[in-house]
């Protein structure tokens, strides 16, 4: 099955932001577009509008006047949906309730030919409950872009429980011939990207809530270390916390109220506030004109330790011991069977975030985990109001002197990195084994759709096939809600290294 042929008219039904965004994009590759609102005249706005940025595309030289011109003639809004009659592909893009796009696409079922392709760009609604209304469902498929469209890679092509293989195949291709990256996906709620990407959030709301560090040093710690592009409190402000959380909610309730998905009373409170973001000009930040930037929690310098003890390799953190030796810090090595870790000079130890709290060892400060620990340029650290204050100021000193900006937070077991990155893995490897999309599908869905510096499976192979499972293993036993339980899919990729290993355990 091949992609429509460029002489097939595409239509885009509903023009807001994603519809035009969607129409332009058809519109470059080179397909007849026409528009409909069912509003009179939005139709007609939309076509200027879209004529307008391709102005600015040629002005930007990245078009040139010739195809614009004749795009410009391929353009066509429509009074009418009769006007759609001899579509090769009409994508719906009206608002997000499932009995208006029902209504619509039923009302298009007696209008288009037979072998027209039928998509619906919903993000949050079931591709298989908006086609059950249809007499042949087998030609709908979900075509969910990320907007802006004309500039977001991303396609996600979503399967309806009675979507034909070949109604997909002929999407798949189309969207590719489009220029964009469509990854396949079953109808699951929240798709990819909107159910893998809910930890991202979740846990950095959840260290807020646990008191264990303000938005700005939580959002700094998952962009300098972590390697991610914007931290989870600007990127909702940005998005909008309505928005936001109103798929959460969604996702959650998919799921019948999977502890895993649990939204954030926290935020909760922020939306009955009206403070939604940059569009109010208040959300988790102050975005009003004079407002003073949050900044994050920095720690003071230290001297660094006279040596340090490295007892094991320190796992995915590793590279910290030649980068302690470049510093001018000696490290001696010990071959211990019982950890990873540095033993500071007072005594004190410092480990790598592992999902167990710094007050439950003598002495102990966790460490977070980074994307690169010789590229980031902040480090978290936790400890415990038993953490002395020697040990803690030798673990300050030590980062400081591999040229790091060191943020302390509380006792928060697994920090912030670590536990975010731990659930991305869980989730993937659990909606593989559920058949919502390949391990590749996956990965490219998380680094195009929310410019994440590493899909999961890509986590997955750098930190070990063990690393995610016993850091949420010992998670879950310190908060026995369900949130981190490993799943079934996680465990069984654990343990079969293990036993390759000869382990029992």
């Amino acid at each position: 099955m091949t992609a429509l042929d460029l002489s097939g008219p595409v239509a885009v039904v509903g023009t807001g932001t994603m519809g035009q965004g969607i129409a332009q994009v058809a519109l470059v590759a080179g397909h007849p577009v026409r528009l409909y609102d069912a509003v009179p005249g939005r139709a007609r706005d939309a076509a200027d509008a879209i004529t307008a940025r391709l102005d600015r595309l040629v002005a930007k030289d990245r078009l040139s006047g010739a195809d614009r011109d004749a795009a410009r003639a391929r353009l066509l809004p429509a009074e009418g949906l009769a006007e759609l009659a001899d579509s090769a592909l009409v994508v719906e893009a009206v608002q997000e309730d499932l009995a208006a796009k029902q209504e619509l696409l039923r009302a298009l079922e007696d209008i288009v030919p037979e072998d027209c392709l039928l998509a619906t760009n919903t993000s949050s609604l079931s591709v298989t409950a908006i086609g059950a209304a249809l007499r042949a469902p087998g030609r709908l498929v979900g075509l969910h872009f990320f907007n802006p469209a004309p500039v977001l890679p991303l396609v996600e092509v979503v399967s309806g429980h009675a979507t034909d293989v070949s109604s997909a195949t002929r999407a798949y291709e189309t969207a590719r011939a489009w220029g964009k990256t469509p990854v396949a996906c079953a109808d699951t709620p929240g798709f990819i990207v909107n159910r893998l990407a809910r930890p991202f959030y979740a846990e950095a709301f959840a260290v807020y809530e646990a008191q264990g560090a303000d938005p700005a040093t939580i959002d700094a710690v998952l962009r300098e270390s972590g390697g991610f592009r914007m931290g989870a409190f600007e990127l909702t402000d940005l998005i909008g916390q309505d928005v936001n959380e109103s798929v959460t909610h969604s996702v959650w309730r998919a799921f019948f109220q999977d502890p895993r998905f649990t939204p954030s009373l926290a935020q909760r409170r922020l939306v009955e506030s009206g403070r939604l973001g940059r569009k109010t000009g208040q959300g988790w930040y102050d975005h009003r004109a004079d407002a003073e930037p949050a900044e994050p929690h920095t720690a003071e310098p230290s001297v660094p330790p006279a040596y340090v003890v490295a007892e094991g390799d320190l796992g995915p953190a590793s590279e910290l011991l030649a980068m302690i030796r470049e510093s001018g810090v000696p490290v001696r090595e010990e071959d211990e069977d019982h950890g990873t870790r540095l033993v500071l000079p007072g005594g004190g130890q410092l480990a790598l975030a592992d999902g167990q709290t710094s007050v439950e060892f003598r002495d102990v400060v966790y460490f977070d985990l980074a994307l690169d620990y010789r590229r980031a340029t902040r480090v978290a650290l936790a400890a415990s109001q038993d953490t002395t204050a020697q040990t803690l100021s030798e673990a300050i000193g030590l980062f400081q002197a591999l040229g790091k900006k060191v943020s302390v937070l509380g006792d928060v077991p697994g920090m912030i990195v670590a536990r975010t990155v731990a659930r991305l893995v869980d989730l993937a490897h659990d909606a593989v084994a559920k058949g919502v999309a390949t391990e590749e599908d996956i990965d490219t869905a998380m680094r195009l759709g929310v410019s994440y510096p590493l899909g999961p499976f890509e986590w997955s192979r750098r930190l070990g096939r063990n690393w995610a499972y016993a850091l949420l293993d010992d998670l879950h036993l310190r908060d026995p809600s369900g949130r981190y339980a490993p799943s079934l899919a996680l465990y069984r990729h654990a343990y079969a290294t293990d036993k390759r290993e000869g382990s029992t355990s």
